[in-house]
């Protein structure tokens, strides 16, 4: 049987990605930075740990209590949606530190138990935003590109000692807390000069002719982490697909 761990499974794509594993018969390691164990039925097969990818300490202790595992999944990130010239810098770290440095940590932290056994898998989930950036999302968009060329260059590296690495990227999926848990950063974002360009922004994801469900992205990181070929990207859900064909 073998083990994953999954940062950022209090919601959305983590949660369904803890699920999905669940019930393909592995032993999950979900973790959030403040743990609830109503999310996720019980089972024998699943623990629940606190985690927080800014904070070193909290890392270390968490891969201590998870003990080996054999997939690391980087799921954790926030969102950020307004103009980038009324984003405080102060913010556009904020972004960085969970969606960028801490993807980063999570990797240099579990990489000597992959090296060490010759064997693991990494799979970091950045954004279809990356394939097809749009207005408003500058800050969000870099922190997301960051990890793509820092997984693929990474993919090289560890190949050499036996460890596979993957990039999953989402499309736009609604039924996530992306703009809810980001609400109280993106206060004031939208200044008046670019009210019309939101706008249009909005109304163009709710004519989406095709969106991302966390189904999907649960699907598409389970591909990824059972891949033995030399596969470094998986599109997960139509819209995102839908890109890759025309990037």
């Amino acid at each position: 049987m073998k083990t994953v761990l999954i940062t950022g499974c209090s919601s959305g794509y983590g949660l369904e990605t803890a699920c999905h594993f669940l019930a393909n018969g592995w032993k999950v390691i979900a973790t959030m930075r403040a743990p609830r164990t109503n999310l996720i039925p019980a089972s024998d097969n699943l623990r629940i740990l606190p985690l927080d990818v800014t904070q070193p300490e909290s890392i270390s202790r968490a891969l201590e209590a998870a003990g080996p595992i054999d997939v690391l999944v980087n799921n954790a990130g926030i969102g950020l949606l307004g103009a980038f010239e009324a984003t405080p810098m102060s913010t556009v770290r904020e972004i960085f530190e969970t969606n960028t440095f801490g993807v980063m940590a999570m990797c240099q932290a579990v990489i000597p138990q992959f090296r060490e056994r010759g064997a693991g898998t990494i799979v970091n989930v950045t954004s279809s935003a990356t394939l097809s950036p749009f207005p408003l999302v500058a800050a969000y968009t870099a922190s997301k590109t960051a990890i793509e060329g820092f997984t693929a260059s990474l993919e090289h590296e560890l190949k050499a000692v036996g460890v596979r690495v993957k990039l999953v990227e989402p499309g736009y999926g609604p039924s996530t807390s992306f703009t809810a848990n980001g609400q109280q950063r993106m206060q004031g974002l939208i200044t008046k000069p670019y009210e019309p360009l939101a706008h249009e922004v909005f109304a163009g994801f709710g004519q989406l002719a095709a969106v991302t469900a966390t189904t999907d992205v649960a699907e598409g990181i389970w591909s990824a982490a059972n891949d033995t070929s030399g596969r470094l990207h998986f599109p997960a859900g139509a819209d995102a697909i839908a890109l890759t064909r025309t990037a």
